[in-house]
């Protein structure tokens, strides 16, 4: 059951964020579409709700519980930055706004990029390991916790690996190829 609610969890986070777009760019309805993005939110609460329902109802703890906990850490980090993502997208596609800016593949812009990332992946496995702990509280049987346990793993191996990422890109930044080295002005006052 904690499955198919997470996938209509997701299923509805896309759905409401594509028709809250479709309504401020295509309707231009901009204050509708707000109150539909902002609504977003509430597909977490429902799944916790649902999640929590479960467990307390005498639901066998499964690895299913945990990725319910993962994916709100996910949804809490990420969701935002996400929805500006789209929104940038739509505006420069239906809205007529301006490119969003590329992420940058080199240099210090992309280690800062890469740390900003690691610390919404650290946030994300926070959140997942304290809604597993509740969790393993709620249910009191340490027998029965031992999927949560493996989830909880994952959620730090994801955020030891995001970190292994970042600091690849601190330790080797990388230089642009010489075939996108914009030269500075003296360069090109010569």
């Amino acid at each position: 059951m904690i499955v198919a609610f997470i996938l209509a969890a997701e299923i509805a986070f896309w759905a409401v964020l594509a028709a809250g777009l479709a309504v401020r760019y295509l309707l231009r309805r901009r204050r509708a579409s707000t109150v539909m993005l902002l609504a977003v939110p509430l597909i977490d609460v429902a799944l916790l709700t649902a999640t929590a329902w479960d467990i307390r109802n005498g639901g066998e703890p499964s690895y299913a519980h945990g990725l319910a906990a993962l994916y709100l850490g996910f949804t809490i980090a990420y969701g935002h930055s996400v929805i500006v993502w789209a929104d940038a997208h739509a505006a420069h596609r239906f809205g007529g706004g301006p490119r969003p800016p590329r992420i940058q593949r080199y240099g210090k812009e992309r280690t800062a990029y890469e740390w900003r990332l690691w610390t919404r992946t650290l946030i994300a496995g926070v959140i997942a390991v304290l809604v597993i702990e509740a969790m393993i509280l709620v249910i009191d049987d340490a027998g029965g916790t031992t999927p949560l346990r493996g989830t909880e793993g994952a959620a730090l191996r994801a955020v030891a690996i995001h970190a292994a990422v970042a600091l690849y890109y601190t330790v080797w930044p990388g230089k642009a190829p010489a075939s996108e080295v914009v030269p500075d002005a003296e360069a090109r006052a010569r």
